[in-house]
């Protein structure tokens, strides 16, 4: 076993010693280790300078209660995270996520992701996550406001401008992110770069919205033509039906392809005309919905149409089996 690989491996037995129950951040975590053995073997310095411990090992994980009363004065207690894992390159830089499946693990996991998911960028920006277990589905404006004013209230001690800047993902839209901006406004004072995702009307940027899935599409499409291919009659399948991959299957579309499925947390949808992202865009920016739903109207869609169809025939039928009529003409005085 050359020297690169014993390192890498001894890294590893220290997470699973430390952390055994953490799979999720294991797995992420393991499977970039795996690939970095050609680079130690180049700078055996690195193995040195124990440079991989420092990787896997976030500079400070941050965990609070977050109390909040529901619209039926009942109080409930959840957890907020926030995991602050490498600002070597500038200020970490990471989503928010409210979803019941948000814990420690998955935020270090998340976290470890985006350090080098931003260094990638260029930019000067190094890499974070947080989030609650806070289920915002279901729940009025008025209980989502009251949740994200004490989320804040704690979150607010440990982000700034050139600290940490959050930004949206699963369960925060602009709805979240404003509530969010306004606690921490109100707590601070104005400072427009402390939160991205934004509205326009208080310091959002333009295109953000569209901006990560339409990328993701730029990018294919860019793929694809550098072999000599495109994304014309293409079908396409896609994970997902939140803000990046709504904004996906609209630019996947607009490119000519035909984008299949998508899915959330409760399954998958399967249209084989083509997802239409305007449905989706009602379903999951508007009504707050399930992707489910997609299918549900599908089916009144499909059946609609059948309806229709009948109904000409009934008319035509109807029009052919009608006795001609005697025309009458009117006297007039």
């Amino acid at each position: 076993m050359s020297n690169a690989k014993s390192y890498i491996e001894s890294v590893k037995d220290t997470i699973q010693r430390r952390d055994p129950n953490q799979t999720e951040f294991q797995e992420a975590v393991f499977t970039v280790l795996d690939t970095l053995e050609p680079v130690l073997d180049a700078h055996p310095e690195y193995v040195k300078a124990n440079l991989l411990a420092r990787l896997v090992e976030p500079e400070r994980a941050i965990q609070f209660r977050v109390p909040w009363q529901s619209d039926d004065g009942q109080f409930h207690v959840n957890r907020g995270f926030r995991v602050q894992f490498n600002s070597a390159i500038g200020p970490y830089k990471g989503g928010l996520r409210l979803h019941p499946s948000v814990n420690l693990d998955v935020v270090k996991f998340l976290g470890f992701e985006q350090i080098l998911k931003n260094s990638l960028t260029g930019l000067p920006i190094g890499g974070a996550k947080g989030g609650s277990d806070f289920d915002p589905k279901g729940k009025s404006d008025s209980e989502v406001m009251r949740f994200c004013q004490s989320f804040m209230t704690e979150l607010q001690r440990h982000i700034g401008p050139d600290l940490d800047v959050p930004a949206g993902d699963i369960g925060v839209g602009g709805r979240e992110i404003g509530f969010l901006f306004g606690a921490y406004k109100r707590l601070n004072g104005y400072q427009n770069g402390v939160l991205t995702g934004k509205g326009l009307t208080f310091g959002g940027s333009l295109a953000r919205t569209e901006a990560t899935g339409f990328g993701l599409l730029y990018y294919t499409h860019a793929m694809l033509k550098a072999l000599g291919d495109t994304l014309t009659n293409k079908k396409i399948k896609i994970s997902g039906a939140g803000n990046v991959a709504t904004y996906a299957i609209q630019k996947a579309t607009e490119y000519g392809a035909t984008v299949i499925t998508c899915s959330d947390f409760d399954g998958y949808v399967y249209d084989p005309n083509g997802i239409d992202y305007q449905v989706v865009k009602q379903i999951k920016e508007v009504e707050r919905g399930r992707i489910k739903e997609y299918a549900q109207r599908l089916r009144r869609r499909n059946i609609m149409k059948a309806l229709f169809g009948i109904l000409i025939q009934i008319m035509i039928l109807h029009y052919r089996a009608r006795p001609k009529m005697k025309s009458v003409r009117i006297r007039r005085n």
